[in-house]
């Protein structure tokens, strides 16, 4: 009796033990720990999406608390209350951002600590929220507009169509029916012309290659006749500025002769007495030919009955 009595006790000991470990385990999954004296602090957001009970809350990567509870407050406000289970130092300026750590899982909180802020906040307290928008909110953000814009040009394409299926009557179908073949009938054509004129150019392929050469050859020839073209017009050119040089330099002695006394253009213009002798003598010969207009009958004289000559009188200056 003593024995079976033994046996319920430890029974029961047993189903209390495994009633302990259950709602420990789903306490411990819900974020808190029975076992553990933690510190709790409170955030209040304006959306909380992705974020559940027991989703991690990190420090620099590292978990150190589990969102414990998420309640809905007034005004559409969201607590969420975050349950430490490391020893963390938290100042009150530690901001709380939901983050998306890839691109499937769900959002966690990641605790950003300013390290220089010595005011520790206390259990109970409330923290500065944040959110950061990952790649797949960014992406979504970027891709909705786009979404839109195709779908407005999609409507307009759609409406576009109905208006030509409207506009075009069975006749108007049927022109563009028959364009349509004289189109392909065209670039058909075209086609046989374009092979045959590969055909064309593929028999006739050395006489293009001959071709091709002697144009080059024509080139080489006519760039080397240009050459000697410029070489003989540049031979001329030398040759005009060797006997303009030479005229230049001519007419430079001359002008040195002149000014230093010699020829005839240097003696007048060096020589003063010659130059007064050739005035004096130009100014007796103007005497001269004035006295032969006043009194020719003294230069010339025709005398029928023998008269005297008379004698010269130098002309009267006026």
């Amino acid at each position: 009796m003593k024995i079976a009595l033994t046996r319920e006790i430890k029974t029961a000991i047993l189903v209390l033990l495994s009633i302990g470990m259950l709602i420990w385990g789903y306490t411990f999954l819900n974020g808190k720990n029975l076992f553990n004296n933690s510190r709790t602090f409170f955030v209040e957001y304006d959306n909380v999406e992705g974020l559940t009970t027991a989703s991690s809350v990190t420090v620099n990567g590292m978990v150190v608390g589990k969102v414990h509870h998420i309640s809905l407050q007034e005004q559409g406000k969201l607590l969420v209350e975050l349950m430490m289970t490391e020893k963390v130092d938290i100042p009150k300026s530690t901001r709380a951002v939901i983050y998306s750590p890839d691109l499937i899982g769900g959002k966690q909180i990641s605790l950003q600590i300013n390290y220089n802020d010595k005011n520790f906040a206390q259990s109970g307290d409330y923290l500065q929220p944040g959110i950061l928008n990952g790649i797949v909110d960014e992406l979504g953000a970027k891709v909705d507009p786009i979404a839109k814009k195709l779908d407005s040009v999609l409507y307009n394409v759609n409406i576009l169509v109905q208006s030509l299926n409207k506009t075009l009557d069975p006749a108007t179908q049927k022109n563009l029916q028959e364009a349509l073949a004289q189109l392909n009938a065209t670039m058909h054509n075209a086609n046989g012309i374009t092979g045959k004129f590969d055909k064309i150019v593929t028999n006739n392929e050395a006489k293009i290659n001959n071709m091709v050469t002697d144009f080059n050859n024509t080139s080489k020839n006519l760039s080397a006749f240009s050459n000697d073209l410029d070489k003989i017009q540049l031979q001329k050119l030398q040759d005009i500025l060797t006997k303009f040089d030479n005229a230049a330099g001519n007419l430079d002695n001359m002008l040195n002769d002149a000014n230093n006394g010699k020829g005839n253009i240097g003696k007048l213009m060096k020589e003063e007495q010659l130059y007064n002798n050739l005035e004096q003598t130009t100014k007796e010969l103007n005497q001269l030919l004035e006295d032969v207009k006043l009194n020719p009958s003294r230069y010339i004289n025709i005398s029928v009955f023998g008269k005297k000559t008379q004698p010269y009188q130098a002309p009267v200056q006026q």
